[in-house]
């Protein structure tokens, strides 16, 4: 284990996760590694808008990150005074502008608002298609990043538009709140379509058709791996805490997820079984995908981090296991009595469309249906296949862009299956795992504050994934291995999911 060598070994650090639900902190204990605290917070989307329309007010996530904050701290009671850092995770591509008295200008358009597709497509057609977005920025132009947000207002708000003089995402606006200062790091910012992934720089012909004068609207960037500021002085004496309490750069909660799972060096894989599915990557270099599937985004540890997100995953399962009135514990006995490939049952699970692929008007089809596997069973099987099997489809792209996968984490509501896992083992051909904590992202952002705070004691040659992987735990008695006579059965499922998908997207069917 990797020791760290500090004089004040009793350090806590706290971890701020600001999701679009709720928001969580976590305190850190820096020598054991055990969250000591946590406290969480609801909140909900501004009501009423039009349909593709999702907005929060800034003021429920300070208002939110105050009362956990507080919460936490009364549990630790005398122990408050030994908080050294803060760290912050914040839902990506989010928008929130400030005027010149740093005063919110308009509510914040989320990562899931969906209004800007009219401003895609503007972008993309200025610049003359995707191949050359992606050659600017890394990225293909997607409704859930801020560059169309931003000209959505400029074109549709022009008096909202006049009075902004700041743009930040959701992290970037908690830092602010926290330090004073306004600062963005890289992978969060990867996540704006405005900044050259490779580089990491803005790409300045991207500023310049959103907003002319937007380069000055945007704070500096900075490495993840540095510190945002310094807690001000009248939160450290309203908290009751020590002065000098470091704010790290935090960063998008994919990002602070990588930390969390110990995704922080080449051959670890993230998925996320949850509503929607993500995963991604470690990369020490930017992978870029031409079709423009793979979102290339950088990490928040200063290195790359490739991702996909598909949007039917738990999604799928809960409708099937509402359908047969299962608990969870029957549905996944269901699933261990049938065998591998439902025999022949397969399920394109495009429920709500589809991201990856790009599928935005797609439906789900169940394909294959006989007088043999037209039972509960069988339908329960094959959607728990059908939506790992469009993730292991992101696996696959992931591979293509030079990823080779080693083992994969698991988190989200869905790892709690073995059989589950099990599929997922089988599917991704590579060991999967879980943690012994499921915290995720308010674990990264922690750990990172840790990082930040001890950095100069820690020295110039010190590993940041040494020392992140000492605070994550694997819960061994989850690992699942590939079996190997199953991996021949999905891959041909696999293979017949893009041929089917192909067929009927060609008959304007999805």
């Amino acid at each position: 284990m990797f020791e760290v060598v500090h004089p004040l070994k009793q350090m806590i650090f706290l971890g701020i996760d600001c999701g679009t639900q709720s928001t969580k902190t976590i305190a850190l204990d820096y020598e054991s590694g055990r969250v000591l605290a946590s406290a969480s917070q609801e909140y909900s989307l501004i009501p009423g808008l039009p349909p593709g329309h999702m907005e929060q007010h800034p003021s429920d996530w300070t208002d939110a990150a105050e009362k956990t904050i507080t919460a936490v701290l009364q549990q630790l009671g005398p122990r408050r005074a030994e908080v050294r850092g803060i760290g912050v995770s914040g839902q990506q591509h989010g928008l929130v502008v400030l005027d010149d008295k740093d005063q919110v200008v308009r509510p914040a358009k989320l990562w899931c608002d969906t209004s800007t597709v009219d401003q895609c497509d503007t972008i993309t057609k200025h610049f003359g298609g995707t191949a050359t977005v992606i050659e600017l920025v890394g990225n293909a132009m997607l409704p859930g990043y801020t560059a169309p947000k931003i000209l959505w207002i400029r074109e549709n708000e022009p008096s909202n538009w006049e009075r902004v003089r700041s743009v930040l995402l959701p992290h970037d606006y908690l830092n602010f709140w926290l330090t004073g200062v306004k600062t963005m790091e890289y992978g969060d910012a990867s996540g704006t379509a405005l900044m050259d992934v490779r580089e990491r720089e803005w790409s300045q012909p991207m500023l310049d058709f959103i907003a002319p004068g937007l380069g000055s609207m945007l704070p500096p960037l900075q490495s993840s791996l540095a510190p945002a500021g310094m807690l001000r002085p009248e939160l450290s004496d309203s908290w009751g805490l020590a002065a000098g309490v470091t704010v790290s750069a935090g960063g998008g909660d994919n990002m602070m997820g990588a930390i969390g799972t110990g995704n922080t060096a080449p051959g670890c894989v993230t998925a996320s079984l949850g509503t929607s599915g993500t995963l991604f990557a470690c990369s020490d270099q930017a992978a870029i995908d031409p079709a423009g599937e793979v979102a290339g985004f950088c990490d928040s540890a200063d290195q790359w981090l490739p991702l996909v997100c598909t949007m039917n995953v738990t999604l799928v399962t809960e409708l099937a296991r509402g359908m047969f009135g299962w608990s969870h514990g029957e549905y996944d006995s269901a699933i261990a009595g049938t065998p591998a490939g439902a025999n022949g049952l397969l399920l394109l699970p495009y429920l709500v469309g589809e991201r990856t692929p790009n599928l935005p008007h797609g439906t789900g089809v169940l394909h294959g249906l006989t007088v043999t596997n037209m039972t509960a069973p069988h339908i329960a099987r094959a959607c728990m296949e059908g939506v790992t099997l469009g993730l292991g489809y992101g696996l696959n792209r992931l591979r293509e862009l030079g990823i080779a996968p080693t083992e994969i984490r698991l988190t989200g509501g869905g790892s709690h299956s073995p059989a589950w896992r099990q599929i997922a083992a089988d599917i991704f051909e590579v060991p999967v795992v879980c943690l012994k904590t499921g915290e995720g992202a308010a674990l990264g952002a922690a750990v990172q504050a840790a990082w930040a705070s001890n950095a100069a004691e820690l020295g110039d040659h010190a590993s940041f994934h040494d020392f992140a992987s000492r605070f994550v735990v694997l819960d061994e008695a989850t690992r699942a291995y590939p079996d190997k006579n199953h991996a021949p059965v999905y891959r041909e499922m696999l293979a017949r999911m893009q041929t089917l998908r192909g067929c009927l997207k060609h008959g304007e069917l999805l």
